[in-house]
């Protein structure tokens, strides 16, 4: 023992070792207190956040304030806290060269310089406070708000600068991450043991979500609804009641040139009203989203400002579409019908090998009926989103009742035309081994 005290030398306290103790003294509470509200920021319960956004004092404002930009206020905290962290090492290394000479005994030196001062720091600045600030949440983020958000504007350009390169890095990230997630639960899905097929169509459906765009869901613009402008007011009643829609756009000469969206439950108090009644100053503004969209992006400005119907267009700002909130959710839960679906089903199976499809079938619906991989038709699909579209980029000319054409083990047969439109299609499921396949691909008759 004698041997790492040797050389060992105790000092007197001077006025400048006392201050040196009172500045570590500071540093120590301070990086207490921004620990602490690390801890009570982020543990706040929903109720707690409304209690703050309910109270009208400077301590709960600031607090909103601060909670309303969480990376800006951990930034500035861990930026704090680091800071002042560094400061109390060096003042504990001063204080203690200020106390004792070590000499020759350069372990008792590393011991206490090194797994002392790290212990002391850690129980002091991190542990205690941090237990503490567990357990008053609430007044612990009031009493620390105005402090903190002093320090956020003071270190507001380094933490912008920080969050920026922390976000690039972490978007990257998670991107990568994403990818990898999407495949390896497609995959999981495929081998599960779902307790039905609706389970596992649900589940495709969820991890299909993020990567599906507006123009894959929505109402083309040749099935859509809508309204003239210059309409009578019984024009409007006759199509309402026809169409079943509690939405309907409005337009003004064509369907480029929307004007905004009739809630058939604003019609409601003026159901007595006669032909000469202005129903147009009850229309509301129409939201437009464009046709590349994310579907998880548009389901969340749905919530956020509380609509049900967008209108989809494109790069020119011609209408392509409509997209409501029911066509989100079929892309989960599958095909929702309820009394107001009055047009009949997309899809008839005939036979094991036979299907009648309407042309304005989605290609994502229609691959989920004959259960095929969302890529099996990217090779042909082109910009096609209908079945229709799709056998019209497989042959490059318009049909024919009774023209065909095929793809892969798919032989697709115009059953009705209606101007150039196909409106009804038979999809036959050929024998993938049959040789004659092959010579059927290039989409002839």
């Amino acid at each position: 023992m004698d041997d790492y005290l040797q050389g060992v030398e105790f000092l007197a306290f001077t006025p400048h070792v006392i201050w040196i103790l009172l500045i570590l003294a500071g540093l120590l509470t301070v990086s207490a207190l921004v620990s602490g509200s690390e801890t009570a920021f982020f543990s706040l319960s929903p109720g707690e956040v409304r209690e703050l956004e309910e109270s009208d004092t400077k301590q709960s404002e600031a607090a909103v304030r601060l909670l309303e930009d969480k990376d800006r206020l951990l930034s500035t905290v861990l930026i704090t806290n680091n800071l002042v962290n560094i400061g109390a090492i060096l003042a504990a290394n001063a204080l203690i060269d200020g106390l004792v000479v070590f000499g020759q005994a350069t372990v008792l030196e590393f011991i206490v310089k090194v797994i002392v001062v790290t212990f002391l720091l850690l129980l002091f600045g991190e542990i205690m406070p941090k237990i503490f600030a567990a357990y008053n949440t609430l007044s612990f983020t009031r009493r620390m708000a105005v402090p903190l958000l002093s320090l956020q504007r003071l270190f507001r350009p380094l933490s912008t600068l920080l969050i920026r390169a922390g976000g690039s890095i972490t978007n990257a990230l998670a991107r990568k991450q994403a990818n990898l997630s999407v495949s390896e639960l497609t995959d999981a899905i495929e081998i599960a043991e779902a307790d039905s097929d609706d389970d596992k169509k649900m589940l495709t459906g969820i991890v299909r979500f993020e990567r599906t765009e507006v123009d894959q869901i929505m109402k083309p613009r040749i099935d859509v609804v809508a309204l003239d402008r210059e309409a009578t007011f019984a024009e409007v009643r006759e199509t309402v009641v026809r169409s079943g829609f509690s939405r309907i756009p409005v337009y003004e000469e064509n369907l480029d040139d929307i004007k905004g969206v009739l809630y058939v439950k604003d019609l409601l108090p003026h159901l007595g009203e006669g032909d000469e009644f202005g129903w147009q100053q009850l229309l509301r503004p129409a939201y437009f989203v464009p046709e590349h969209k994310k579907i998880n992006d548009l389901l969340e400005d749905f919530q956020k400002r509380k609509i049900h119907i967008a209108v989809v267009v494109d790069e020119y700002g011609g209408t392509l579409g409509v997209v409501s909130l029911e066509d989100i959710l079929e892309e989960i839960v599958g095909e929702i019908a309820d009394e107001s679906d009055i047009e009949a089903a997309t899809y008839e199976r005939i036979d094991d090998h036979r299907y009648w499809f309407e042309g304005r079938t989605h290609l994502g619906d229609f691959l989920r009926v004959l259960e095929l991989p969302d890529t099996f038709l990217d090779s042909v699909r082109g910009d096609a989103d209908t079945l229709a579209g799709l056998m019209l980029e497989i042959r490059g000319e318009f049909f024919g009742e009774g023209d065909e054409a095929a793809f892969e083990h798919l032989k697709f047969k115009a059953l009705r035309v209606e101007n150039r439109r196909i409106t009804k299609v038979e999809v036959m499921l050929l024998d993938p081994e049959d040789p004659d396949i092959s010579s059927s691909d290039d989409g002839g008759n």
